[in-house]
């Protein structure tokens, strides 16, 4: 096939040997099959921000570092370069997550560079040796749902003891590799601890995984592992191997409002203080 223009520079340079075909094309990048001497890898080729249709939330990219204070109040004021600067932290955040979760022993793809925009990394593969499919294009018997779920379950909490959060885990960004489930596509990753909306999105993200697994074994349905995980994380109880029962106690004590309103007013007049600060200091 033509090599695609974004996968020029990996070829100049070295890195890939042959582009083979193209593997997909998705809301906010284009994968292709790609030769590395004897070894059969994937490019993954970030859309450029006006050609997706993936929005970046700022539930996302709240307290995602940038390189400096200039970046950030060009992001702010959403100049060209702060669009510029916006996109390469989005991609970068991929790319630090994958690294990242695969040193942490997380089923992700094995990251080996990130050039010129393009992610090059691991193919995937499944028992027939081919491309491995998505989750939404294979139908389990009950036995092998409960399997994966727990599987994943145990990929959640490998991610969250590692503090990231995927923020938009389901069954169309998770491959069934030959060894299993393998979870992919992670510009949207969250810091489990710099997120205010970090529980939401670890309990949306299980809530995906049970929704999808409990059409195959229903009594999943009735489970609560995102608020279990959630509450041994917020504890200091988390770890690899902790047992988990899908049960949360809930709490049966009155919402203090007050005292709620009270730590939004603190949290606002924080963030306005250290925006302040880093203006000051560019």
């Amino acid at each position: 096939m033509k090599t695609p223009k974004r996968l020029e520079p990996l070829l100049e340079d070295g890195l890939i040997d042959d582009v083979t075909r193209q593997l997909m094309s998705g809301k906010e990048a284009m994968v292709f099959v790609v030769r590395c001497g004897d070894e059969v890898r994937c490019a993954k080729v970030y859309k450029e921000a006006n050609k997706r249709s993936f929005r970046q939330s700022v539930d996302y990219t709240e307290n995602r570092k940038v390189k400096n204070s200039r970046q950030a109040r060009a992001m702010a004021k959403g100049t060209r370069y702060g669009r510029e600067a916006q996109e390469e932290a989005w991609q970068n955040a991929e790319v630090d997550a994958l690294y990242r979760l695969a040193a942490a022993g997380v089923r992700v793809p094995t990251p080996y560079n990130f050039h010129s925009g393009v992610l090059l990394m691991e193919l995937v593969t499944g028992e027939d040796g081919n491309a491995a499919p998505r989750l939404n294009d294979v139908d389990f018997t009950p036995e092998q749902a409960r399997l994966h779920f727990q599987t994943l379950l145990r990929q959640v909490v490998l991610m969250l003891c590692a503090g990231v959060i995927h923020g938009d885990l389901s069954e169309y960004n998770i491959l069934l590799g030959s060894e299993g489930p393998v979870i992919i596509d992670l510009p949207q990753a969250v810091d489990a601890a710099g997120n205010n909306h970090a529980p939401d999105m670890l309990e949306r993200d299980v809530g995906n995984l049970t929704g999808y697994f409990g059409r195959f074994a229903p009594e999943l349905l009735k489970t609560e592992y995102g608020k279990e995980i959630w509450a041994l994380y917020e504890h200091g109880a988390l770890h690899p191997e902790v047992p988990l029962t899908g049960h949360f106690a809930h709490s049966t004590k009155p919402v203090d409002l007050e005292g709620v309103i009270r730590e939004i007013d603190d949290a606002r007049a924080e963030d306005e203080a250290r925006q302040l600060r880093m203006l000051e200091a560019g």
